[in-house]
């Protein structure tokens, strides 16, 4: 599967607010205690890996060494954090939040690579719906949609059953990418 720059992005604005907070926490020793919550409220959520490399940021480790070991989520989070610590503007804004059209899009490809095979897409689309139902709501839903459309549904009307209709368009956009890339 070719590298998404925009899936990059995405995963930058999804977790904008946590890569915010580390950098500051960083730059301010008053904050350890918000810091030391906010790491282990991540490693209660599964991100032990992610948080065992932020406390080595935190510690003044800045090489590449800190990323071994790290899925491509967690490498994206942690290259994010690094370079706000060297750059405040490369941070990503906070509370903006997904591009809902950039999901649809990252979405569909992954879900294209791994019905295709591609295992690497198929591990990240599986532990992405994996955190989808962690979350529950609207997220819980879409997860639950994710393995039927890498196993080849493209019908909408039971895709959509009980989602509201920000998730529906969202399914449906992700429906129509979809269709542009098995046409080819």
């Amino acid at each position: 599967m070719g590298q998404l720059p925009e899936r990059h992005e995405q995963i930058r604005l999804v977790h904008a607010d946590f890569i915010r907070q580390v950098v500051e926490s960083c730059q301010n020793t008053d904050r350890r205690q918000d810091f030391e919550s906010l790491l282990d409220a991540a490693a209660r959520s599964g991100w032990s890996a992610l948080v065992g490399a932020v406390r080595r940021i935190a510690a003044g480790e800045r090489g590449a060494a800190v990323l071994a070991g790290l899925d491509e989520e967690d490498q994206v989070i942690a290259e994010s954090i690094l370079l706000g610590l060297q750059d405040p503007s490369t941070l990503p804004k906070a509370g903006a939040g997904p591009d809902p059209a950039l999901a649809a899009s990252g979405l569909a490809h992954m879900i294209h690579a791994a019905a295709r095979g591609d295992a690497q897409a198929l591990v990240l689309i599986g532990n992405m719906a994996e955190q989808m139902s962690r979350v529950g709501g609207n997220l819980g839903r879409l997860a639950g949609v994710i393995r039927p459309l890498v196993n080849g549904e493209r019908e909408p009307e039971r895709l959509c059953r009980g989602m509201d209709v920000q998730t529906q368009q969202l399914v449906l956009e992700i429906l129509s990418e979809l269709g542009r890339l098995d046409a080819h």
